[in-house]
């Protein structure tokens, strides 16, 4: 009867460098200034010694077409805060990757997490933060589905904690001075919302490495006939219609309103607009107006109330 040859004595026999030739080669990672999760502890002290800021990024891990990754929201509103943290003296601590997204659960690598628990996890982590000597806390929402949860994160942390939370998004907005989707021919209005034309954009811009526009599909969007009446007077820019429209679009399955992602898009995508006509220009011209909207707020907020002020 033959001996096995071990399988470590085999190993041994491989010619030199087979073990290496098997590795995938993977990209360095590159340290970004103020992203917490490059930093070091006496780094983390030397920047407490500047500010007492940090930007929470709030994303989501869910489907987004054929063409954009799954982890869309949460990169590029990850990307979009180091942006900030580069000409602005923050904290940049990404906390959680997914967020609430049950209405996309039908397709496959969507994460969902319940409100409560996304933001506990936030409030919990704030005042993690407030023991090292952080004290304002600026909440950076990349994900729609995200928009309640992030506004009770922002009052908890300012009533139950010594700390101070503004929402970003709604805060920096006085200070975008520039269209930042500018559409030099005019463009019919369609439905053009998840994974569509803006948000691949976005994505060209801030992840152009995870955007396959090779994979890029046209969606075939359907929805219950009553919001379908009342789509031409959300487009047409009206606010009322568009409380209601959104108020019953994109909501779980669970629910039995027939508009999960599943049930009214073949692609998963929520719009008609051809994602194709995404454009790194636009994505960049978007990108720029929120960053510097953001660091415009921040530089405000800090005459107002210069760190290491107030209790």
């Amino acid at each position: 009867m033959r001996r096995a040859v071990p399988i470590l004595a085999l190993w041994f026999a491989l010619p030199a460098g087979f073990a290496a030739a098997q590795e995938p080669e993977l990209p360095p990672i590159l340290k970004v200034r103020n992203y917490l999760p490059h930093m070091t502890r006496p780094e983390v002290e030397d920047l407490l010694t500047r500010t007492d800021m940090v930007i929470f990024p709030v994303g989501a891990l869910e489907q987004h077409g054929t063409h954009l990754p799954i982890g869309t929201d949460y990169l590029n509103g990850v990307e979009r805060a180091k942006r900030i943290a580069q000409r602005a003296d923050v904290l940049v601590a990404p906390i959680l990757l997914p967020g609430q997204s049950p209405y996309h659960m039908e397709f496959a690598g969507t994460v969902t997490l319940s409100s409560t628990l996304v933001q506990e996890v936030y409030v919990e982590s704030a005042k993690s933060l407030m023991r090292h000597g952080f004290k304002r806390f600026l909440v950076l929402n990349a994900h729609g589905g995200n928009r309640a949860i992030t506004t009770f994160i922002v009052d908890r942390i300012n009533q139950e904690t010594e700390g101070i939370a503004v929402d970003l998004n709604a805060a920096s907005g006085p200070f975008m001075v520039r269209d930042p989707e500018p559409h030099p021919t005019p463009t019919p209005a369609v439905l053009d919302r998840h994974g569509g034309t803006g948000e691949t954009s976005r994505s060209l811009y801030l992840i152009p490495e995870l955007v396959d526009m090779d994979a890029v599909e046209v969606a075939q969007v359907t929805m219950p006939a009553h919001l379908e009446a009342i789509l031409p007077e959300v487009l047409a820019g009206d606010p009322t219609a568009l409380a209601v429209f959104l108020a019953e679009g994109l909501k779980d399955e669970s629910t039995g309103k027939g508009t999960s992602a599943a049930q009214m898009s073949t692609t998963g995508v929520w719009g008609e607009r051809d994602p194709a006509e995404a454009s790194v220009e636009r994505g960049r011209n978007m990108a720029e107006a929120a960053v510097d909207a953001a660091v415009a707020f921040i530089e405000r907020w800090n005459e107002l109330r210069p760190p290491g002020t107030g209790r």
